[in-house]
């Protein structure tokens, strides 16, 4: 019974973390998650595969490896900034925003910068 109750809990702050639907849930073998997921997300595909997790676990490997020989966060404040910002490095890397200069082209800001103001 507190394995059904813990599993709702989960998958209910979960699915109001992400603010929307699910098409696919990957959690581990307990017995209360698939009733739970069935009831919760009827639509959704219950993975439950041995490494379904994989490649999130591999995303958050790098920030895990960096923050291991300091001994981790020690406060919710400095874990939120920290994680925000690792997040929002993965999300520049994978191009998932648009960065454009202001300026008109490379060869602009060249001359500029190496013209003599004298």
């Amino acid at each position: 019974m507190a394995g059904r109750r813990a599993a709702r809990r989960f998958l209910e702050q979960a699915i109001g973390t992400t603010k929307g639907t699910p098409v696919e849930v990957a959690t581990d073998k307990a017995a209360a998650y698939p009733a739970m997921v069935e009831e919760l997300l009827p639509g959704a595909w219950h993975r439950t595969d041995r490494y379904a997790n994989n490649h999130i676990e591999a995303d958050h490997g790098c920030l895990k490896a960096r923050l291991r020989p300091i001994g981790g966060l020690k406060q919710n404040r400095s874990a939120r900034i920290v994680i925000a910002g690792d997040a929002f490095v993965q999300n520049v890397r994978r191009e998932h925003y648009e960065l454009r200069s202001r300026r008109r082209s490379p060869g602009a800001w060249w001359s500029r910068s190496t013209s003599s103001p004298w």
